[in-house]
């Protein structure tokens, strides 16, 4: 298909994201967000006003395709896009309780576009499909085979179009090497997650099960004894669904100092606020200890990518993690660090064997590629 244009839906659980992308060139014919969907002041109530919105800015005149939706997690089935039809958004569906504060955004995004444009494919992409080249030994938890197999309890991943894009894009831009790369990829924005990839590959990640795991994020807790469930449950008499909601959706940088927002909190600890500074540190202390492990797991660090809203823009945050790192090899040069260029760069002294970099992400065009991709497979 020598002209195929695709849009690209990114429901995602604050925000919506889209691009409508020409093909073969890459084209951007038109591209937007709408951001704060579902938060108080914010200008959209929920994802459907959101895309309402979304559809009615399309320029006329441009023919569509296919449309790729962003789905966070396809469970143990969906390990590559998909073509949507109403089995498919039943099983994703069923998945709903596994990442509830993304497939049912998702979803939303799905059945939104398929009312308005019911005669072209639709694809599914899965945030998870990156990590199935996990090993078992990185996706497997200490529970017994059984229940593993009977409920699909184990390690997924999630950010995988993110984490994907910008370390194939740090292949095109580094210095070639002649061994497998070894890469943290941090995507940090309202949700965060961090990744090792080796060679290409993902060898392990910082979320889990479900999107809960990991980081600090803006209202998710992040990593957390898992006794704190049943503690909560006996001495607030909270029922499974209050514990979730608690955890997914009142705790993390908001738990914390009130803001789910990292500009938010950061203006806040600018002003003083010892709070949002304490959480700024505790933040930055989940992701340096997340760097450690993978530097371990892979037996060093050749490279550092920085991405997602939080990671691409705000630099005095990426210094934060990365402090006291000189001695691990990674050494920030302060003014590339600070500089605000949209442009993929590295922001390492010539003097660190570590480059860092930041690599703003580009998960729609990713999706837009993995879509048509999958509908050409289907018309062969």
């Amino acid at each position: 298909m020598s002209d195929y244009t695709v849009l690209v839906l990114n429901s995602g659980s604050s925000s919506i994201k889209y691009q409508l992308i020409q093909f073969p060139g890459e084209n951007v014919v038109d591209k937007g967000q709408r951001d704060r969907v579902g938060i108080v002041g914010g200008h959209f109530a929920n994802h459907s006003d959101a895309l309402a919105d979304i559809f009615s800015a399309l320029p006329s005149g441009v023919r569509v395709d296919a449309v790729g939706h962003r789905v966070v997690h396809g469970g143990e089935r969906f390990r590559e896009p998909v073509v949507i039809d109403d089995e498919v958004l039943a099983e994703i569906r069923e998945l709903s309780d596994l990442a509830p504060l993304h497939n049912p955004p998702n979803l939303e995004g799905i059945e939104a576009a398929r009312e308005v444009m019911p005669s072209v494919p639709h694809v599914a992409v899965f945030d998870t499909a990156f990590f199935a080249t996990l090993s078992p030994a990185a996706y497997r938890y200490a529970i017994t085979r059984e229940l593993e197999e009977e409920l699909g309890i184990r390690k997924y991943g999630f950010h995988g179009t993110s984490h994907q894009f910008v370390t194939q894009k740090l292949e095109q831009l580094a210095e070639p090497t002649n061994r497998p790369r070894r890469v943290v990829s941090f995507h940090l924005g309202n949700g965060s997650s961090v990744a090792a990839v080796k060679g290409g590959e993902a060898i392990d990640t910082s979320m889990g099960f479900t999107p809960l795991a990991g980081l600090v994020m803006g209202t998710r807790s992040g990593d957390i004894d898992p006794a704190v469930v049943t503690y909560l449950q006996r001495q607030k008499g909270w029922s499974a669904d209050e514990v979730d909601t608690y955890l997914n959706r009142h705790s993390g940088l908001e738990g914390l100092a009130g803001h789910s927002d990292m500009r938010d909190l950061v203006d806040s600890a600018h002003a003083g606020n010892a709070e949002a500074q304490e959480a700024i540190e505790v933040w930055a202390w989940r992701a340096r200890h997340y760097l450690g492990a993978y530097l371990a797991q892979m037996g060093g660090l050749d490279a550092i990518i920085f991405t997602g809203g939080i990671g691409e823009n705000q630099g005095e945050l990426r210094a934060a993690i990365l402090r006291g790192c000189d001695d691990l090899g990674i050494v920030l040069d302060v003014e590339r660090n600070v500089d605000a260029q949209r442009e993929a760069r590295r922001i390492t002294s010539g003097q660190s064997p570590v480059d860092v970099w930041v690599i703003p992400t580009n998960e729609e065009l990713h999706i837009a590629k993995l879509s048509l991709g999958a509908v050409q497979a289907r018309t062969q």
